[in-house]
């Protein structure tokens, strides 16, 4: 296994699969920010009931749990 996914396993953090519902939820964004996958991230946070950590402003505007870095 590459040494970065080791360190993924090790910080428990999870690899999240896209969904059919998250793109149902993509589709409902306003166009705030226009790259396809902080689009997509936010989708997802907002799908799962998720926090989404970032330190892009445009994260803001949308109605998703924000933890700003």
């Amino acid at each position: 296994m590459p040494k970065f996914l080791d360190d993924i396993v090790t910080a428990n953090f999870a690899i999240r699969d896209i969904l059919p519902g998250h793109f149902m939820e993509l589709a409902t964004l306003p166009l705030h920010h226009r790259d396809p996958f902080d689009r997509m991230l936010i989708a997802q946070a907002k799908y799962e009931g998720m926090h989404l950590l970032s330190a892009d402003p445009h994260f803001a505007a949308y109605d998703v749990p924000l933890i700003c870095a």
